[in-house]
C-alpha cells in the first residue's frame, strides 16, 4: 500500500465526529438526520463529515424509497487501520535481519576502491544491502526530482533506471507524481 494512502486515511480519521461517525454505524444504518441529531449537529455538517469517509471508502451508502442510509465498510475500514501494523511485514516482500560484518563483507565485494558498484547482486540479500548503502545518501524528509535521484545514483552506477526502481519496489523509497523520498527506515527490508 502507497505511504501516501495510508497518511490520507489516517488524516481523515484524525477528527473526533468522524471517529463517532463510525462508532455509530457500527450498530447498523443510519442516515444523515439520524446522524445530525444524535450528535446535536447540523445535517449539512454531517454531510462534509460523511463525504470525508465515503472518499476513503470506509462508509457507503444505500436508497431506501426517499432516504438515503449510511453502512459501514467494516471491512476496507479494518484493512487500513491493520495496514499500520503491517509495516516492514508484508508477506511479498523478505525482511532479513543482517550483522555488521555481513554488510561489510558485502560492501566490499561489490564496491571497488573508488565506490563505484561493479553490478547488482543477483542474490535479494546481498542486493539489499547495496541499495540501503546507497539509499543512506539521501536525506530524511526530502524530496527529490528524479533528475536529483538519478545523479546520487550515477555516483555509484551508470544504471541509474534499474537502481532506481530496484530502491522503490524494495521499499526505500517512495514515488509520487515525479517526487522521491525516502521511506521511514522501519520500513526498509534490511
Amino acid at each position: 500500500m502507497q505511504l501516501s494512502r495510508m497518511v490520507h486515511f489516517h488524516k481523515t480519521l484524525g477528527d473526533k465526529t468522524r471517529i463517532q461517525i463510525i462508532s455509530m454505524l457500527k450498530a447498523g444504518p443510519l442516515h444523515n438526520g439520524a446522524i445530525a441529531g444524535k450528535l446535536g449537529l447540523t445535517p449539512p455538517t454531517i454531510s462534509h463529515h460523511l463525504t470525508k469517509l465515503k472518499e476513503i471508502d470506509v462508509i457507503y451508502q444505500r436508497r431506501d424509497k426517499n432516504t438515503i442510509y449510511f453502512h459501514l465498510n467494516e471491512s476496507k475500514l479494518k484493512q487500513m487501520a491493520e495496514a499500520i501494523i503491517r509495516i516492514g511485514g508484508d508477506d511479498r516482500f523478505e525482511y532479513f535481519d543482517v550483522t555488521i560484518e555481513e554488510k561489510a563483507s558485502v560492501v566490499k565485494s561489490f564496491f571497488n576502491r573508488e565506490g563505484m558498484l561493479s553490478h547488482l547482486p543477483a542474490q535479494r540479500k546481498k542486493r539489499l544491502i547495496i541499495l540501503e548503502v546507497i539509499a543512506r545518501q539521501f536525506d530524511e524528509g526530502r524530496q527529490y526530482a528524479e533528475t536529483d535521484v538519478n545523479q546520487v545514483i550515477k555516483r555509484y552506477n551508470s544504471d541509474f533506471a534499474t537502481i532506481r526502481r530496484e530502491l522503490i519496489m524494495s521499499h526505500f523509497m517512495y514515488r509520487n507524481e515525479q517526487q522521491y523520498e525516502l521511506n521511514p527506515k522501519e520500513m526498509w527490508p534490511v
